[in-house]
């Protein structure tokens, strides 16, 4: 069996925080590390790197994240674009991020604001809420934004969540951005935000639009089954005619699973969130039971069923990718670094 796991965010982003890197007991990732050939690449989202998994360079994420999600065929057809619920606000003469994560917002209160904003601008197109923290955006073509929004081009929310952003629109997309502004006007203005902020929540003062287009398929055949939770990946399986399934509880239920011979995908994002909201202490629980759960099984899994492994790892740091093969089991005298230590190399410019 040949294994891909795509764990984003495996080091933490914050190279000089030693009491989140330090003191980490992972033996799964130590014996593995140990032994793998590491390789680094130009860092990119992990939604990108995701789409690459599948061969596509420059995918409509929007519409392909939207085929994973449970709303029937609705992707197929259009223009769709991520349109996710957002709380701007200044910090320091910028304009800071935070997605629907971080602070609450149930599915009630999501379907009564997008609802009112798609009776609001019935002349724009039409948003399709998949969870309170998922949006999407379907353009008319005859729509007065639609040729700005075809040529608008935004990170993926993973990469501006917590982070500053100067700007949500390129100064060419003017017609785009007199839009988002009304949107804004109207959403300061909803009796919903109004409540939210006496109760003193942040009010949805925006929408982060991202990973525009139409559907694209990536050509079958790269994987035999994928394995995830997460609707990118459920939606580039589909519109791949692969097979995709729940994510396992760990390695051994994976195994158990998977037939011999076969590749498979695995997408381990637990470490993704405690990166977005900036929370250590969750992090270093999240990868202790990603060690126990996955990393120290299939240790003990290469060579046989296992005969080949990639950890591949979008990070601040670049993309990192440790590859074994089943001889590699043997290289008992190799040792890894501690995370930390790595972390340190990898910011100083040290592959």
């Amino acid at each position: 069996m040949r294994l891909t796991l795509l764990v984003p965010e495996l080091i933490w982003p914050e190279p000089g925080d030693q009491h989140t890197l330090e003191n980490l007991s992972l033996p799964g990732f130590a014996w593995l590390a140990a032994r793998a050939a590491l390789t680094r690449r130009p860092a990119a989202a992990f939604e990108t790197v995701l789409a690459g998994q599948f061969g596509l360079q420059t995918p409509a994420l929007g519409a392909l994240r939207l085929l994973g999600e449970d709303l029937g065929d609705a992707a197929i057809d259009g223009h769709w674009l991520c349109a996710d619920p957002v709380h701007l606000r200044f910090h320091h003469e910028r304009i800071v991020l935070a997605d629907a994560g971080a602070f609450a917002l149930d599915d009630d209160e999501a379907h009564d604001i997008a609802a009112a904003l798609n009776d609001e601008f019935a002349d724009i197109g039409q948003l399709e809420v998949a969870s309170a923290r998922r949006w999407y955006l379907r353009l008319y073509p005859a729509g007065r934004a639609f040729a700005g929004a075809c040529a608008h081009v935004a990170e993926p929310l993973s990469l501006v969540a917590g982070r500053r952003v100067d700007s949500e629109i390129g100064d060419d997309d003017a017609t785009l951005r007199r839009w988002l502004n009304e949107v804004q006007m109207f959403l300061h203005a909803h009796p919903l935000n109004q409540r939210r902020e006496q109760a003193g929540k942040p009010p949805v003062n925006s929408l982060w639009l991202w990973g525009g287009g139409r559907l694209c398929r990536p050509q079958p055949g790269h994987f035999t089954a994928v394995w995830s939770d997460h609707p990118l990946a459920i939606g580039l399986a589909r519109a791949g005619g692969t097979p995709v399934h729940p994510l396992p509880s760990g390695a051994d239920g994976l195994l158990k699973l998977a037939s011999p011979g076969t590749t498979q995908l695995v997408v381990l994002d637990s470490l993704l969130p405690p990166v977005l909201y900036e929370d250590s202490e969750g992090w270093r629980q999240a990868w202790q039971a990603l060690d126990t759960d996955w990393l120290a099984p299939l240790g003990k899994a290469l060579g046989r069923p296992l005969r080949e492994l990639n950890i591949v790892a979008p990070t601040i740091y670049g993309e990192l990718c440790w590859s074994l093969r089943a001889a590699d089991r043997w290289k008992f005298w190799r040792r890894s670094q501690p995370l930390a230590a790595l972390a340190r190399q990898l910011a100083e410019g040290n592959p």
